[in-house]
């Protein structure tokens, strides 16, 4: 059962066609595409070599796939995929096999663990299961799957079959012969790559495979671990590629070979290892992709950002790229390598920035803004908010201690207030327009307390915040599609503090010439509809209604109720694809049922951290977007990252058929891989998320703006006698601590 839904799976996101495009022009050895190398198949969502991966690879890549193995051999000499030489690392044979455990010498270190060859072939795949050894990854398949041998592999019928051998020395000193294991492969079932980091084994076999059908190629290690035969460094024989090409016709190399990174995460200038190597006639396949690894922060957490780094420059192209997720090294491949400038067709989702490119600046600022321009957003975003002395400005939130520098120098101000938020804070409405000037941005992660993924730290505090005029002026002169001006706490503004935020928005635009005669298009966004109903008399504002909880379902009357006050509605990524333990679960009926009543859907908010994304995803931001946009039809998309919805949008495989390409980025089907999971081991269901009530939609009207009262002067102190002022010093002293230890706290909360 478990097969037969997953090959339906398969089925959905299988490739559309076999043809390579010829219109690509590549800067490979051969002038070829590059190819995509699956580790173990899909391993970045099943465990590695399992049939699920070989399968799963075979159905999402781009044709062509070549499936890797790593080869182990069991004690009378069977070969199995398994990437560990110790399998305690990747199934659960320690459970199975208690006092299996021993400890040899491998490459002159002493390893302990369970290795296969002290186990027949028999053992293992009767009684061994496959496990999911990187936390980040779906644990809902482990002990479900077997290990797979070679021969389990080749049955699938990969369109190429990759053998890495990276222990022949240890074979051989425990009298097993990987050589004529290969042999007999080549011969019987056909291998067209053949790796291994130890020179000596490729000298071995150099003469026993037909090089006209099999590539062997040599694999870097670390640049400081050393080589068995030569006992050199792989630093060292990076100096002399010549001599490689006597017995290898390419290299595999780490990422950091070709792109190096620093001590802060960034890249450094390329090396010429690539171009070096294809004058001596070698091809090149760079290592160690993975949607769900911390990359350079210059990729801005976009996996295929760094595919296309290492095959769509102007210097080079490497031949291949070996990666545990093959989806996306095959979009990067087929889609967006070369294509540059498509437009946008009119009937494509819009890119509504949040906060501009907060993703990449700190939010709301004038760099955010202008990065979000850049990177293609057709609609810019400002949440307004006002000082104390009624301007109006761009910022996330009201509350300032996350954006800004304000716990340093406001912290004072701080205060609770029920009706906006549950925790203390301190609020734009308590600081006058020359205090927030003196505040610095500061880009935060919403995932830096969860899985330490902050964002670009060089940009941590650059650029500046914008008045709302000022943010206007600047879309008018980028000239940007439109804006969508957020509206929120109108009624406590109005009430407590005497603000009148809809008529500060009223007034910039009057002074903007947004209005009738305007071009560009304005959207209005409130969570409150009498905010809503103060734009009614502005056929050219489109009103969007922000339902900020999450909802199951959207019935007729709530929605006619909808129709009153706004034209579109932003909803939570949750409120259309529900999940559970990291696995969709299927898609609601809300998006059809706002669309039926004309009112147009954008979904909120997109990331590219893997940490916020499905499994469903592949980790990829990319599908993620293929399917609000292209699988279900969402009118627009929020996003943090305006340059990965850009990419896709405005490329031809964001359609169901590409002109000059074999492949097409297919949405994930929402639910179905949570039914590939046995029923006994799928996660309970989540509580029922609610359907959306009238209650949710009808605001009460906006209070009247009142001016708060003054406090009453001071009382002066009663007269005392004359006295110690030592109690007075202790006061003081315990006064100091209080502030001291408050700003401490809340300075370690905001790093």
């Amino acid at each position: 059962m478990i097969k037969n839904v997953l090959l339906v799976f398969l089925v959905i996101h299988a490739t559309l066609a076999n043809s390579e495009s010829a219109s690509k022009k590549w800067l490979t050895l051969n002038g070829r595409r590059p190819s995509v190398i699956a580790r173990g198949g899909f391993s970045g969502l099943f465990p590695e070599s399992s049939d699920f991966a070989n399968q799963m690879a075979l159905a999402t890549s781009l044709s062509g796939v070549a499936v890797l193995c790593n080869l182990q051999l069991t004690k009378e000499g069977v070969g199995i995929c398994q990437g560990d030489i110790r399998l305690d690392n990747t199934t659960n044979i320690a459970m199975v096999f208690e006092k299996g455990s021993r400890t040899y010498k491998v490459n002159g270190q002493d390893i302990t663990g369970w290795f296969a060859i002290d186990f027949t072939a028999d053992q293992l795949l009767a009684n061994v299961s496959l496990l999911q050894n990187i936390f980040s990854r779906p644990s809902a398949f482990d002990a479900m799957l077997p290990i797979s041998t070679v021969d389990d592999v080749r049955s699938s019928n990969p369109p190429a079959f990759w053998l890495n051998v990276q222990y022949d020395a240890f074979y051989t000193e425990n009298k097993l012969s990987v050589a004529n294991y290969i042999q007999k492969a080549t011969r019987l079932q056909g291998v067209n790559y053949i790796s291994s980091p130890e020179i000596g084994f490729l000298k071995k076999i150099n003469g026993l495979v037909n090089k006209a059908k099999t590539k062997l190629v040599f694999v870097f290690l670390d640049k400081n671990a050393t080589e068995p035969t030569t006992k050199q460094t792989y630093g060292s024989i990076l100096g002399n590629l010549a001599t490689i090409k006597a017995f290898a016709s390419g290299i595999v190399v780490p990422k950091d070979y070709i792109w190096p990174v620093n001590a802060a995460n960034y890249l450094e200038a390329p090396t010429s290892l690539v171009n070096d190597a294809h004058k001596l006639g070698l091809e090149v396949y760079a290592s160690g992709f993975a949607n769900d690894f911390t990359t350079s922060y210059n990729y801005s957490y976009d996996p295929s950002a760094e595919y296309l780094q290492f095959i769509d420059n102007s210097q080079f192209s490497v031949d291949g790229l070996i990666t545990d997720f093959p989806p996306t090294a095959s979009e990067a491949v087929a889609c967006f390598a070369q294509y540059t400038d498509i437009k946008p067709t009119k009937e494509q989702a819009l890119i509504i920035s949040h906060n501009g490119a907060s993703g990449v600046y700190a939010g709301s600022t004038d760099l955010a803004y202008q990065q979000a321009v850049e990177d293609g957003a057709n609609i810019i975003d400002c949440s307004v908010q006002m000082s104390k002395d009624g301007v109006a400005f761009c910022l996330d939130s009201v509350d300032v201690t996350r954006d800004t520098t304000a716990a340093a120098s406001f912290m004072s101000l701080s205060t609770t207030i029920p009706e906006i938020q549950e925790s203390a804070g301190i609020f734009s409405f308590d600081l006058s327009w020359s205090d927030i000037q003196t505040l610095q941005p500061q880009l935060t992660s919403p995932f830096e307390n969860k899985g330490g993924l902050p964002r670009n730290p060089a940009n941590k505090s650059k650029g500046k915040f914008l008045t709302l005029a000022e943010f206007l002026e600047l879309a008018k002169v980028k000239a940007v599609t439109g804006i969508l001006i957020n509206i929120e706490n109108a009624a406590y503004l109005a009430s407590q503090k005497g603000l009148d935020i809809v008529s500060a928005v009223n007034t910039a635009f009057g002074n903007a010439t947004l209005g009738k005669e305007s071009t560009q298009k304005v959207l209005i966004q409130s969570d409150d509809t009498s905010v809503l109903s103060k734009f009614k008399n502005v056929p050219a504002y489109s009103r969007v209604l922000y339902l900020k909880d999450e909802i199951s379902d959207a019935p007729r009357t709530p929605v006619e109720e909808i129709k009153k006050y706004a034209d579109a509605v932003t909803l939570p990524r949750f409120s259309i694809v529900p999940t559970v333990n990291g696995f969709t679960t299927g898609t609601t009926k809300v998006v059809n049922e706002m669309q039926a009543a004309n009112i147009s859907v954008y979904v909120s908010v997109l990331r590219n951290e893997f940490i916020t994304l499905p499994f469903d995803y592949f980790s990829d931001p990319t599908i993620e977007i293929a399917t609000y946009t292209s699988g279900i039809g969402v009118d627009g998309i929020i996003t943090e990252y305006p340059a990965t919805a850009s990419r896709y949008l405005r490329n031809p495989c964001s359609s169901n058929s590409m002109p000059d390409s074999s492949y097409s980025i297919i949405p994930a089907e929402a639910g179905s891989l949570l039914k590939t999971v046995p029923e006994e081991t799928q996660p309970p269901a989540s509580t029922p998320t609610p359907a959306l009530d009238v209650a949710d939609v009808v605001d009460p009207p906006l209070p009247a703006v009142t001016k708060p009262a003054s406090p009453p002067p001071a009382s002066p102190p009663p007269a005392t006698s004359p006295h110690s002022n030592a109690l007075q010093n202790i006061a003081n002293v315990g006064l100091s601590l209080v502030a001291i230890m408050a700003f401490t706290l809340l300075s370690l909360m905001c790093n």
